[in-house]
Parts: C-alpha cells; structure tokens; sequence
C-alpha cells in the first residue's frame, strides 16, 4: 500500500478527491499538477527516489459538478468534526474536569423529529450530550438557544477525508463546521 494523496482543484485549492501516491505522481511528471505538501516518505523505483506529497494542485482548474454525500450520522459528525453547534466544545477539550472524547457528542435534530424534522444534513448537527439534553424535543429558538452556524450538505469527499482516513497535513485544505 503506497498511501493516499489529496487533490486539489487549480486556481481555487478546493478538494477534489483522494488518490493514489503513483496516481499523483504521474500527475506530477506529465507536468499537470504542482506539489502543495510533502509527506517525508519517498516512493523508490530501481532508477531514481520519488518524494511522496501528501497534497497536489492541479495547474488548471477542472469544473466538477457537485456530488452530495448520502445522509448519516456518523458523516454528521464528521462534517461538524466534533463541535456542538450550540455552545462550541470540541473534542479533546477539557469540561469539568474531562476531556471529551467523540463519545460525547451526538447527532440533534434542529426541528425534533417529533415535530416532522427529518434526518437531512441541513435539520441535523453535533451536538455535546449537554445541549442535547438542555434542548430536548424543542426548537433551539424555544430552548433559548442560538446556532453558531448553518447545516449544510457536504461535497461526498469532505466527509471521506475528515472521517479520519487523511493526514493532519490535509486539515487546512478541508470545509469546517459553518463553511460546509
């Protein structure tokens, strides 16, 4: 397994997908994309050493017709990378005395499903089990609360690559909570 490589559309530096470390490298040697990051590993033929990049632009931009990934809650999750859409605690920070782990967040519903909210990317958020709970089966505005950005429909690879399966190096490249 050579590893992955993150795409990214020219002009506009917005993920296009993940690919392959020879896929990228072609990529390079037909002079038709650019080295954004380095990975440190190197790829070795029996000629020469290939540096591997963690990430790649394309010289040109590429319209690509957006692809929306299919609605779960764990992709929820990921899209919000584990920040309450109410209050903003994050994973890994430290709340009363504990640091939260991903196992303390949860998927609301922004119209309860007892009132008709379905599970859709734009009624569904993290949420820290407090909020949750503090919300309940009522509407934020009800529960006096306010959103600290808008749910919104990911691009199918913003969910593949904040799911944990890319490098760190790829996280400023990627859509956080309130820009997806």
């Amino acid at each position: 397994m050579y590893g992955q490589v993150l795409l990214l559309n020219g002009s506009t530096w917005e993920p296009l997908c993940v690919i392959s470390v020879p896929r990228a490298i072609n990529l390079l040697l037909a002079n038709k994309a650019i080295v954004v990051e380095q990975s440190g590993r190197f790829l070795k033929t029996v000629r020469t050493r290939f540096p591997v990049p963690s990430v790649i632009a394309l010289k040109r931009y590429v319209n690509v017709p957006r692809r929306h990934a299919a609605w779960s809650r764990k992709g929820v999750l990921a899209r919000d990378d584990f920040t309450c859409i109410y209050c903003g605690v994050h994973v890994g920070e430290l709340v009363k005395g504990r640091v939260l782990s991903k196992k303390d967040f949860t998927v609301d519903h922004i119209v309860p499903r007892s009132r008709g909210g379905k599970d859709t990317w734009t009624n569904t958020a993290c949420a820290c089990y407090a909020c949750n709970h503090r919300k309940g089966g009522r509407t934020e505005s009800e529960a006096g609360m306010k959103l600290l950005w808008e749910p919104k429909t990911p691009r199918t690879n913003y969910i593949v690559i904040t799911m944990g399966s890319g490098p760190d190096a790829w996280k400023k490249y990627i859509e956080v909570p309130g820009g997806g």
